[in-house]
């Protein structure tokens, strides 16, 4: 699977996804063709053309911090620092061993890390900055020590990885060097798909909370979001490949319920290996997912109810026949869903 929003699907292609295995397997190499997009159709029955939401297109800006000492002077506040020697404040931070509220001393001695790092404008996504540097998300995730509810600030410096500064300033990555670089799952539009906010600055906390109102947490069950036959199940499946999720057999069209309450957090057709895609908060941790989708009723924010219909059942994506997949995840982490599903 590849590329989230519009254009990166033709230029990117798509990576082998293991949260997806269509019945009979498949080879998800870059390029392969998808089936026929869904229809984005939302209650007012209006067709929208483009995703239900859109993040602000990122242009590259990075600039190199040099490692070295840096002696704290009068006047100096760890952010005033941060924009002098172009390192992130996480990095000095964590390299001197400073701590929220970064008080400091004038003749203090500050290691200063060397670094790439990317100055975050507003709206941008993580997984579009990833995009712009022809590298993954996961490993910007790793290299910067994100962590609930990753969401960026503008403002906001952003360690990238070494492979990034192979491309030229002002440059562009050919569709080839996309391909090659970038990927993309659903772990990523959870942990990178929200837009940056609010203006960093003294007074503003490191993690923010979430731009969508999520769900603080999820008592309810789960229900089965579709009727039908278990096709593929989750789990190895041989040769390397995984299923995250479940895939349920179902006529075209039938539609397909919310497992549980809560908050549509993507709604669109920009990932090919799963088509048609609708992402639901249930808070506490708990996401659910259902692919290959040939219409889409909810948009991204959406609060839904369990049992409300997302869309329908299509064959979008890499599977040629009409199918759900569907998968339930706690805390990033794919589990089984006949074990949080109801008897059948």
């Amino acid at each position: 699977m590849r590329d989230f929003w519009g254009k990166i699907a033709a230029a990117a292609g798509l990576l082998a996804l293991a949260g997806c295995i269509p019945q009979g397997g498949g080879d998800y190499r870059i390029g392969r063709p998808t089936a026929a997009n869904p229809q984005i159709v939302p209650e007012t029955g209006e067709v929208l053309k483009t995703p239900s939401w859109q993040p602000a297109s990122v242009v590259r800006n990075s600039s190199a911090a040099r490692s070295g000492a840096y002696t704290v002077q009068p006047g100096d506040t760890l952010y005033r620092i941060v924009n002098k020697t172009g390192a992130s404040l996480t990095d000095i931070a964590r390299a001197n061993g400073l701590s929220s509220p970064y008080l400091l001393q004038v003749g203090q001695q500050l290691e200063i890390p060397a670094g790439l790092y990317h100055n975050v404008n507003s709206g941008e996504t993580g997984i579009a900055i990833a995009r712009a540097y022809g590298v993954r998300w996961s490993d910007i995730v790793a290299l910067n020590r994100l962590e609930e509810p990753f969401i960026l600030q503008i403002g906001q410096r952003l360690r990238l990885p070494d492979s990034a500064a192979a491309i030229p300033a002002g440059g562009e990555l050919t569709p080839e060097q996309r391909a090659a670089a970038f990927s993309l799952d659903i772990d990523d539009i959870v942990t990178g798909g929200e837009p940056a906010t609010v203006v960093a600055g003294p007074s503003t906390p490191v993690s923010l909370a979430s731009p969508i109102a999520r769900p603080s947490g999820f008592s309810g069950s789960f229900r089965w979001p579709v009727r039908g036959r278990l096709v593929s199940s989750f789990g190895s499946k041989g040769g390397g490949k995984v299923n995250d999720g479940i895939d349920i057999a179902a006529a075209r069209g039938t539609p397909v319920g919310a497992a549980g309450d809560g908050v549509v957090v993507y709604s669109g057709n920009e990932i090919g290996v799963f088509g048609g895609l609708i992402l639901v908060d249930h808070g506490g941790g708990w996401v659910t997912a259902y692919g290959h989708l040939g219409r889409l009723n909810v948009a991204r924010g959406d609060r839904v109810t369990a049992g409300q219909a997302l869309g329908s059942v299509g064959d979008t994506g890499y599977v040629s026949t009409p199918q759900l997949h569907f998968e339930i995840r706690k805390d990033r982490k794919p589990l089984n869903p006949i074990t949080k599903l109801p008897a059948r």
